[in-house]
């Protein structure tokens, strides 16, 4: 179920308040647009600085839109165990296929830690949970042998991996075994990371560049690595742009470009800057996005 290119949604604002009827025709965009599922309220979506109003609001939005054409992956993490006990729950009763879970940040938990405040997760609720391991955010690498224990949970189905290390996939396809779902969760790398056994991305630069996101992912898991390349070579450079600021700051200003929501952000994150907009039309013109 969960596999390809899954985008990690923008929160589109206006005048600083979530945008409702935007977010709702991104999804449908996304999804005519061949993305294999969404993930609202993710770090691309500006969930630090989102009410948990609004964090629930835009879960059952993109859940509703989305109407079972694709799954949807909710965000759910926090650094404290209750909180994201929450969001989880809430994720199972809007219908949310799974829920994606950080590695709690800034507290620095042990590896102890960390199994109990998954192993809490999993069994205070019944909705299959994906691990989200990002230790340049979070500052705590949950390693390959603490997920191996978390993986023998029947509903703590896979990971997003963001360590940047390819080396990971095999080392967890050999710890966690094969059925472990492993999504990537760095666009530039996505491709070494399908070859290594990987079964996706959850992609920052699906928000503006979806369908051929979708052919790419759709490549690799076909084991056709020369039209991947090909693919990778359209999509690097807007890799690239969009991250030479925050990810998400660059993934609104191209869909500002394309006009599907504004540039807004909210502090501490700005709008990019004048160089980095003028890379990313670059680049969006290189991929064929714009003329």
């Amino acid at each position: 179920m969960f596999s390809g290119s899954i985008p990690a949604l923008v929160t589109p604002f206006r005048n600083q308040h979530v945008d409702y009827e935007a977010l709702e025709r991104l999804v449908d965009w996304q999804i005519k647009q061949g993305s294999n599922g969404l993930v609202p309220v993710g770090t691309t979506g500006e969930s630090p600085t989102l009410s948990h109003d609004e964090h629930e609001q835009v879960v059952r939005h993109v859940t509703r839109a989305a109407n079972g054409r694709v799954p949807v992956i909710a965000g759910a993490g926090s650094n404290n165990t209750e909180e994201a006990l929450r969001f989880v729950r809430f994720a199972e009763e809007v219908g949310a296929h799974a829920a994606l879970v950080v590695t709690p940040y800034y507290n620095k938990p042990t590896q102890e830690g960390l199994y109990h405040h998954f192993r809490t997760l999993h069994d205070a609720t019944s909705i299959p949970v994906i691990i989200y391991n990002i230790p340049g955010r979070s500052v705590v690498d949950m390693l390959p042998e603490t997920m191996a224990r978390l993986a023998e949970l029947p509903r703590i189905i896979g990971v997003k991996d963001a360590t940047g290390d390819i080396v990971r996939v095999s080392s967890q396809r050999d710890l966690c075994g094969t059925d472990f779902v492993q999504l990537s969760g760095e666009d530039a790398s996505a491709m070494g990371f399908n070859a290594h056994g990987g079964q996706g991305c959850i992609s920052v630069t699906a928000n503006v560049a979806p369908q051929l996101c979708a052919q790419f992912q759709d490549a690799t898991l076909a084991g056709d690595y020369r039209r991947a390349l090909e693919y990778q070579d359209l999509l690097y450079p807007l890799h690239a742009a969009i991250f030479a600021e925050p990810g998400l700051a660059g993934a609104k200003f191209g869909l500002s470009v394309l006009g599907k929501c504004t540039n807004e952000t909210r502090l501490p994150l700005v709008p990019v800057t004048k160089s980095t907009e003028d890379r990313i039309l670059d680049a969006m013109r290189h991929a064929g996005l714009i003329g």
